[in-house]
């Protein structure tokens, strides 16, 4: 009996615990890039943001996956911390639709939907269909768990410790929040404890007065995910973490006076235990979210004042020239395009600085810092391309339609710059993580370079914003100083390498540095050059 128990636990338990997990990485891969698009462009109401959480949470089936994600993005400054509260709140009840799911019952046709999805994953040509057959089948494979844990745990309503044990929940339901927050910060996923709990109703194990504590308690400890999530990121995004925490403690709190009332409105909306357990898990939510969603902004200046800290500079993903109105005046569009394309050179001039900076210093602290702005640079180059395109669909003076094609090309140019400073990033992350050994001459010979290449980017910064043709000039001459110097560092390397005066591996690292600066330099000079050739 303990030994078909234990094994009908632990398999049960694991095929359940993967087909949540399947059935979410199907539906997150189906998704594709649109999950982080939509929160990338999150710029609405908090209302919107609930909207937002929630739809997100039903695809990735885990609030713990898009907390961690809003954390992420406010720790790179990509939302406020107003609006990651409204994606939080609307988290908690998308996490919710598992449970309405697992209420159906559908365990006895858990077989065929796993033989659909693995055919589908099998015989689809397009990847978008194999997403979808793993969805299928991570379902099937959850209700063929869910199937095998009430078989396994029917018998044990004969044991009265087993039944006394939820007694106790009913009686103390601070233990039964207790129970279902320490099982979910095991499980990290309120999704499995609740399919659990719905499990035990099932077979007729658990009933409504004893389930409720351990819902409440589920949500609590689906949110030490974020907690750890939160270590070692800026002070938003700490703030954004303790939210998540705070919103199901305090929900938690106001209504556990209020259980009784809850189970008896809870008992009208369905016949059906296991379907009563997955409505008062959503209603939780939902009416939590009201409660909170009138003093968000309340919330949040509160959030600052009990985790104080000052902020770090934010990244600016979103752009702040591109005004929609000025495409009905293509002079001053242009302008305002040429300023975006200025302020993104701006930000890869500082990328590739903290990559130096990190190289010669052995500091990691800025690498990261480095990861955030490639990915405002990607936002910001689609953002301008996509600015000019829409331009160039106006109607426009010969002047103006020949300047649009040559600032396409100039933000490509600035983008591959970004490029180059996360490949700059890799190699101070090789040489700190392998402790390479670089002599003072070396390093003296890279910042060299670096400085010449800082020089060009001002240049080219100056030739761009005021459409100077002399900076314009002045970048590629440089351009010629910066091949020279390439070449000399080369022979200076050579011959420390056979005088035996550097380490191989760190050779092959500064010559990699070397060729990225190099390269930096061969976009600058292609920034410029259409420069030079729109005023000549």
């Amino acid at each position: 009996m303990i030994k078909e128990l234990i094994f009908g636990l632990v398999g049960g338990l694991g095929l359940f615990i993967y087909g949540i997990w399947e059935m979410s990485e199907g539906l997150h891969k189906a998704s594709g890039e649109r999950i982080r698009r939509i929160l990338h462009n999150l710029t609405g109401s908090p209302i919107r943001g609930v909207l937002v959480g929630a739809g997100i949470t039903s695809i990735t089936q885990s609030s713990s996956a898009t907390t961690v994600m809003v954390i992420g993005f406010v720790n790179a400054g990509l939302i406020t911390l107003v609006q990651a509260l409204g994606v939080i709140f609307g988290a908690n009840i998308g996490t919710t639709i598992t449970a309405q799911l697992i209420a159906f019952r559908l365990t006895e046709y858990a077989l065929p939907i796993i033989g659909v999805g693995m055919l589908t994953v099998l015989l689809a040509k397009k990847k978008t269909h194999k997403y979808i057959g793993e969805f299928l089948l991570g379902f099937g494979i959850l209700f063929l768990g869910l199937n095998i844990l009430t078989n396994v745990v029917k018998p044990l309503g004969q044991y009265p410790w087993f039944n006394n044990l939820f007694v106790t929940f009913s009686k103390n339901p601070s233990l039964g929040v207790l129970a279902g927050a320490v099982v979910t910060g095991i499980v990290q996923s309120s999704s499995v404890t609740t399919g659990m709990v719905l499990g035990l109703a099932m077979v007729n194990l658990l009933d409504l007065r004893a389930a409720l504590p351990l819902i409440l308690g589920c949500n609590i400890g689906t949110c030490f995910t974020a907690l750890i999530a939160s270590v070692g990121t800026s002070i938003g995004a700490k703030r954004a973490a303790a939210a998540h925490i705070m919103f199901n403690i305090i929900g938690t709190i106001i209504f556990l006076p209020f259980l009784g009332p809850f189970q008896n409105l809870v008992s009208h909306t369905s016949g059906e235990l296991p379907r009563q357990i997955a409505n008062a898990h959503t209603l939780f939510n939902v009416i939590n979210t009201i409660i909170f969603l009138p003093f968000i902004r309340p919330y949040a200046h509160f959030l600052t004042k009990i985790i104080k800290g000052k902020e770090e500079e934010e990244v600016e993903y979103l752009p702040k020239y591109l005004e929609r109105h000025l495409l009905n005046t293509p002079p001053i569009a242009l302008e305002a395009a040429t300023k975006e394309i200025v302020r993104t050179l701006g930000l890869t001039q500082r990328m590739v600085g903290l990559a130096m900076n990190s190289f010669v210093k052995n500091d990691e602290k800025s690498l990261e810092k480095i990861t955030r702005g490639e990915e405002a640079v990607d936002s910001l180059r689609e953002a301008i391309t996509n600015y000019l395109v829409e331009l160039m669909q106006r109607e426009l003076s010969l002047q103006d339609s020949r300047r649009i094609p040559p600032l396409i090309h100039a933000v490509n140019d600035v983008e591959r710059i970004g490029d180059h400073a996360e490949n700059l990033r890799d190699l101070a992350q090789q040489k700190i993580d392998n402790r390479m050994p670089f002599s003072n001459v070396a390093i003296e010979e890279l910042n060299k370079m670096y400085e010449d290449i800082n020089r060009m980017v001002n240049c080219t910064v100056g030739a761009l914003a005021i459409r100077d043709i002399n900076e314009a000039k002045l970048v590629l001459e440089q351009e010629c100083q910066i091949n020279i110097l390439r070449d000399r560092l080369k022979n200076n390397h050579v011959k420390r390498l056979e005088q035996g005066q550097c380490n191989v591996l760190s050779g092959v690292i500064f010559l990699d540095m070397i060729s990225n600066l190099e390269k930096i330099g061969d976009h600058l000079t292609n920034v410029a050059q259409t420069v030079a050739e729109d005023l000549q």
